[in-house]
């Protein structure tokens, strides 16, 4: 009997596996260091809050109606995923064909690629601009099937201009896929470029701003003929009963207390900022909830920090920016451990 076979194009991609060591202090996965929102705790306690024993909802109807609610569309153009990655994951497996090109601004999330290799797709990674911004005429020239924008950028938190964001929406020739998992840490969208961009898929989630990113609730926001192709892809029971559940919730009670916590991150970010350029660290430019710091020796960085109890993410030879570690923000007395930390490691 012969072994299995995989495809051989697995062979380019890596296993995503990080360490799972717990440590006192987690800055590197960007969530919500605040915790659950209110109302969604509230509903995880509740006895009985979900039925385990049977499926959840195929079609989470009141849940796309809560998000078409929060973000000013109809629910007919929102489709919900197992996270927003499940979302874009099966956006390149409905638009794009096996050879086709998937274009994006490099360095990027780093994801897309292993799902575009195992989706049989070419990654075709661009620089940035020279102003930080992203390239729109390098993205287009690409004539992708697929050119993706993150907005945030994950893993530099630098912002995208709306010009750029718009001159790629408007003129790329197949569907554009703008990753706005750190959406609400920006004040910008691409939300609104829907109603003239029939192309156009918004992918965003639950995990970061609303706290929830143990139960993966992911959404994207397209034209109805978008979604209608994204739910054949998708697959049935996507969400789980729990998550669905606290995602009603903060979406019906919460959104104040999501929006007072993301402007206390947005002021503790750049207070941050402030804090380690002192420290003779500079931070990229960010619109997110975190900073990317280039080091000269992120893997030595962050196995210092990692002793004295802080996991931030590693991050070695970025396109144009070298090695660099990315460190998640929240309360002023957490990142106040982390400064210490760094002082003693810097000293």
């Amino acid at each position: 009997m012969s072994p299995a076979r995989p495809r051989p194009v697995l062979a380019t991609v890596p296993l995503y596996a990080p360490d799972p060591s717990p440590v006192e202090v987690d800055l590197s996965d960007n969530v919500n260091l605040w915790g659950v929102p209110p109302a969604a705790a509230r509903a995880l306690q509740q006895p009985l809050a979900a039925q385990p024993s049977v499926y959840p909802h195929s079609d989470p109807v009141e849940l796309r109606e809560a998000l078409a609610r929060y973000s000013g569309v109809s629910a007919a153009q929102v489709v919900t995923g197992c996270g927003s990655d499940d979302v874009i994951d099966g956006a390149l497996r409905a638009f794009a064909a096996p050879g086709e090109k998937v274009a994006y601004s490099a360095p990027s999330f780093s994801m897309l690629v292993s799902f575009a290799r195992v989706n049989g797709l070419e990654p075709a990674p661009v620089p940035f601009g020279k102003d930080g911004d992203v390239d729109p005429d390098a993205l287009l020239a690409q004539r992708a099937a697929i050119t993706y924008v993150c907005s945030p950028n994950n893993p530099t938190g630098t912002g995208v201009s709306a010009a750029a964001l718009e001159r790629v929406v408007t003129r790329a020739e197949g569907l554009v896929l703008v990753d706005e998992a750190y959406g609400e840490f920006s004040g910008h969208t691409a939300v609104s470029l829907l109603p003239r961009a029939p192309q156009l898929l918004v992918t965003r989630t639950l995990s970061k701003a609303f706290g929830l990113a143990g139960l993966r609730v992911g959404y994207g926001l397209a034209a109805p003929e978008v979604v209608q192709v994204l739910e054949k892809v998708r697959g049935p029971y996507k969400l789980n009963v729990l998550g669905e559940k606290a995602a009603l919730a903060a979406l019906r009670e919460d959104v104040p207390w999501v929006r007072r916590h993301v402007e206390e991150s947005v002021a503790i970010r750049e207070r941050l900022r402030d804090a380690l350029e002192a420290l003779g660290l500079r931070a990229l430019p960010s619109s997110a909830n975190f900073l990317c710091l280039p080091v000269p020796d992120s893997a030595a960085l962050g196995r210092a920090l990692l002793g004295r109890g802080i996991k931030v993410r590693v991050l070695r030879a970025l396109p144009g920016i070298g090695d660099a570690v990315r460190v998640g923000v929240g309360p002023w007395g957490v990142m106040e451990r982390l400064l210490a930390a760094l002082r003693e490691v810097l000293r």
